[in-house]
């Protein structure tokens, strides 16, 4: 496993992470869920992002009660606030921020994350009252820096200003989607986070599991995965098009590209996305041990610029370059 740096902070992660979305606490067989916590910790992984939305908080508690007989300095715990937790409790409000950190540190049995993200950005609150709110979770000690996740580049750029003018702490990471099927992010807010001491920690990397070549066009999705269980509606909101005849007929081509390259699909897809210096970090949700060494040796992968350009000839036509809104 190979680690790269997170921003401007001292934060050194692993080039792959673990995270829980649909998959711990709430969609994955218990004792199969601690066994892809501990095999991640074999393969060096030593990065784990959560969120306090993951069922509700099981996934939270889930990761407190497999995470508590490990030292707390040997790895880095990311989660995340803002989507509802009840009818009252959502958003990035000050009481919001305050009270769920500290719910989140309950449920973690932790007394500090190394990573706090705005889970999206609240339009019905100042970002001047959610900034000041973050900044005094890290102060008191609850925190060590902060993140989003997929915020547009104007609303980042406000941020950034907003901390150096009112001397409040920055954010060290940005947490978008981002895959060889969806690139949005390419365009403004890589370049305007590299330009800031703003790392990315990319999800949905294998674009939802197309990417690993197990769902074909014409074909119902495999019993056992994800796109086949009672969280399809959720699983698939906003990522249809993923799903489309044309665009898995487009990742049926890279088969041979990633079997002359000696790699797995997942691994050809991971080391893509991987290829981007300014992505420090790949979330994986794997729901097997198995998943976790496969995905895991995805790390250290350099790609040809043959292969680079095999692979634009297979899946460029339908990719994704819009940016998140």
């Amino acid at each position: 496993m190979q680690y790269r740096q997170l921003g401007s902070s001292d934060l050194r992660v692993s080039e792959i992470s673990l995270g829980s979305w649909l998959t711990y606490g709430v969609g994955v067989e218990r004792d199969r869920a601690v066994q892809c916590v501990h095999r991640a910790f074999d393969e060096g992984i030593n990065f784990i992002d959560t969120a306090n939305v993951y069922g509700r908080g099981a996934a939270e508690s889930f990761l407190g009660e497999v995470l508590r007989g490990r030292e707390r300095s040997t790895y880095v715990l990311a989660t995340k606030l803002y989507f509802p937790m009840s009818d009252t409790d959502r958003g990035l409000s000050a009481p919001q921020v305050r009270k769920q950190i500290d719910a989140s540190l309950r449920r973690l049995r932790t007394d500090y994350v190394d990573l706090y993200q705005c889970h999206r950005y609240d339009a019905n609150t100042p970002l001047e009252e959610t900034m000041r709110a973050l900044t005094e979770v890290v102060r008191q000690g609850k925190a060590r820096y902060l993140g989003f996740s997929e915020w547009p580049a104007e609303r980042i750029r406000e941020a950034i200003d907003l901390a150096r003018a009112e001397g409040l702490e920055p954010f060290v990471s940005s947490q978008p989607q981002y895959s060889m099927l969806w690139r949005g992010p390419e365009t403004d807010v890589f370049p305007l986070c590299a330009a800031n001491g703003i790392g990315q920690i990319v999800w949905s990397p294998l674009a939802q599991g197309v990417l690993t070549g197990k769902y074909r066009p014409g074909e119902a999705p495999p019993a056992d995965s994800r796109a086949a269980s009672r969280e399809m509606g959720g699983f698939l909101q906003g990522n249809e098009a993923l799903f489309s005849d044309d665009v898995l007929s487009a990742v049926q081509r890279l088969v041979p590209i990633a079997r002359e390259a000696g790699l797995t699909m997942a691994q050809l897809a991971l080391a893509w996305v991987l290829r981007e210096p300014a992505v420090s970090s790949a979330i994986i949700g794997a729901s097997k041990p198995e998943q976790v060494s496969d995905n895991a040796r995805a790390s250290g992968v350099r790609l040809g610029e043959d292969v680079l350009r095999a692979i634009e000839e297979a899946v460029g036509g339908v990719a994704r370059t819009e940016a998140r809104v």
